[in-house]
């Protein structure tokens, strides 16, 4: 029972929470982006350089023989996961520098006066009797 409660604890705690919602939406964000490179921007590229399919660039190690498919390097899907990382990337990096940003606006608000010491508070209860009499 012991165990139960603590992993119980372990998983509501607000990190935790947190990370999962994060890892969620990112694996969400991950596809849209790769579906963007792989639908949106590498078709014209492509076309750009003669109607070439990134996804089918590849270079024949071996050809095929009976039975045995072909062994190849697909250079031109590698090609597609790299831009993926790097939009993907700099997303994340735009997302938190404005993240930081916001933080740091944040923290530039002028805090509120610290309140008085007891010892100004008593200081100030006897300057105002002083004053009274």
């Amino acid at each position: 029972m012991g165990m139960a409660k603590e992993f119980k604890d372990f998983a509501m705690r607000g990190n935790v929470v947190d990370m999962a919602v994060g890892i969620i939406i990112g694996a969400a964000f991950g596809k849209i982006i790769s579906s963007l490179v792989k639908d949106i921007i590498m078709p014209p590229i492509g076309v750009m350089m003669g109607g070439v399919n990134f996804a089918d660039l590849r270079m024949v190690i071996q050809d095929a023989t009976d039975g045995v498919e072909a062994v190849t390097l697909n250079y031109g899907a590698f090609i597609q996961n790299v831009l993926d990382f790097l939009i993907v990337a700099f997303a994340i990096f735009m997302m938190i520098k404005v993240m930081n940003n916001m933080r740091k606006k944040e923290e530039e608000k002028p805090a509120a006066p610290a309140a008085p010491g007891k010892e100004e508070v008593l200081l100030t209860e006897i300057r105002d009797l002083l004053r009274k009499e």
